[in-house]
């Protein structure tokens, strides 16, 4: 259900920014704060976003698009089944 596609959404948003070449603290504090819709996160953004590349940022828009309107929304928004009438 839920907690699994958060898992997964969570994991995938890690390993994307890991990619960007953050380390692996600053990654998961940026997804937790950017999913949760948190406080400030830790390493290199702790203070601001403004070190991090600009793949990095989009994918973090990303994350907090998928935190802020919910996993579900955007699956079913997405979901070709529900366009068709």
């Amino acid at each position: 259900g839920f907690f699994g596609w958060y898992v997964v959404t969570f994991a995938t948003m890690l390993l994307a920014l890991m990619a960007t070449g953050l380390d692996q603290v600053t990654a998961f504090s940026a997804v937790a704060a950017s999913i949760n819709n948190m406080g400030p996160g830790l390493g290199d953004v702790s203070a601001h976003y403004n070190t991090i590349s600009d793949i990095a940022k989009w994918i973090l828009c990303l994350a907090m698009l998928l935190g802020r309107l919910e996993i579900f929304t955007l699956l079913v928004i997405l979901s070709p089944s529900f366009w068709r009438t």
